[in-house]
């Protein structure tokens, strides 16, 4: 505000692409001092029908965005592109939309929780089964270690299983 630069060499000076952005905050900075400028964390949520009567005003008397929220005392003028895109995108409708995601509902969190039991529970599954096909194998290569190093001995061995499965009646 003190300052000898213009808005433009500002604006170049500290790597601010549009003059219009230091147009704007100079402009709330008169209008609601340092408080106007501040970012806010949680930023302000407006009625459908005062988002109307600004893009009304826009319309009616050709008013900038800039010019049209100082007139209607909002801090933020960027805000009313937003709405001009929602209203030009789905009429009114589109203004009464909240911003951000919507609140999980208790019925999306119960089922999501399912969901998460469900997946738990068939990992594990999986896992059970990839451990008895492993404990399988063991028990394979055990097996056929055992005949490679003795062939006749382990035949002998195990003669007496082999030979009773052979003789079952069959029905």
């Amino acid at each position: 505000m003190e300052g000898k630069l213009g808005y433009r060499a500002l604006a170049k000076k500290h790597g601010i692409k549009a003059k219009s952005s230091i147009d704007r905050w100079v402009k709330v900075y008169e209008k609601f001092g340092q408080k106007g400028i501040t970012s806010k964390k949680h930023p302000e949520t407006y009625p459908v029908q005062l988002k109307l009567d600004v893009l009304s005003f826009i319309k009616r008397t050709g008013s900038s965005e800039t010019d049209a929220a100082l007139h209607f005392g909002l801090t933020n003028p960027t805000i009313i592109s937003l709405w001009k895109k929602a209203f030009s995108e789905d009429g009114s409708e589109g203004l009464e939309r909240p911003k951000g995601r919507p609140p999980m509902t208790d019925k999306a969190k119960s089922i999501k929780g399912k969901q998460v039991k469900q997946s738990e529970m068939a990992y594990e599954q999986k896992l059970e089964r990839e451990n008895e096909l492993l404990r399988l194998e063991v028990e394979y290569l055990k097996k056929l270690r055992a005949f490679q190093m003795d062939p006749k001995g382990y035949l002998e061995k195990h003669k007496q299983r082999y030979h009773s499965n052979s003789k079952k009646p069959s029905n």
